[in-house]
């Protein structure tokens, strides 16, 4: 059976999730995964789905994904953010990151996007290195800059009333 890259299903969600949580141990935060299946069922799915995800499966099983959504640049417009792009361990080096990669951009393109981004750890060479065989620049003279829940929580408490 052939490897085949396909939108995700619903019912990929438990596999799609355990591939988050794959990532997660590589990145050295096993335990930053708040997110469940059911949040994906619900938030990918249905009426006003939030992201698009594509899967790498051969027969039902998911080996890879890669997780998009619109977001909208001040400078360039519609923008595609790819926020994990995962190949499981056992089934890299067969081409399946490369397909999924491509898969995000025709989908940018064919939403008229005109730019697609997504960030990489600064020690994970391999995927630099992935991304610039690709033809993707890397920015190493930005930062990213995050408030997760308690951090919101904790601003509006402090600068809500100003």
């Amino acid at each position: 059976m052939e490897y085949i890259i396909r939108p995700a299903r619903e019912t990929d969600m438990d596999q799609v999730h355990q591939l988050i949580c794959e990532l997660a141990v590589y990145e050295k935060e096993p335990q930053a995964v708040e997110i469940k299946v059911a949040d994906l069922k619900a938030d990918g799915f249905g009426k006003n789905p939030k992201f698009q995800c594509f899967v790498a499966c051969k027969d039902e099983e998911v080996l890879g994904m890669a997780l998009c959504y619109p977001r909208y640049s001040t400078w360039k417009g519609l923008v595609i953010h790819l926020e994990d792009l995962i190949v499981t361990a056992e089934a890299r080096g067969k081409g399946l990151g490369g397909r999924l990669l491509t898969r995000v951009v025709r989908y940018a393109r064919e939403q008229g996007a005109r730019r697609v981004s997504w960030e990489v750890l600064d020690w994970n060479e391999p995927a630099i290195e992935f991304y610039k065989a690709r033809g993707a620049r890397v920015m190493r003279d930005w930062d990213v800059v995050q408030l997760d829940q308690k951090g919101i929580n904790t601003y509006l408490d402090t600068y809500e009333s100003i």
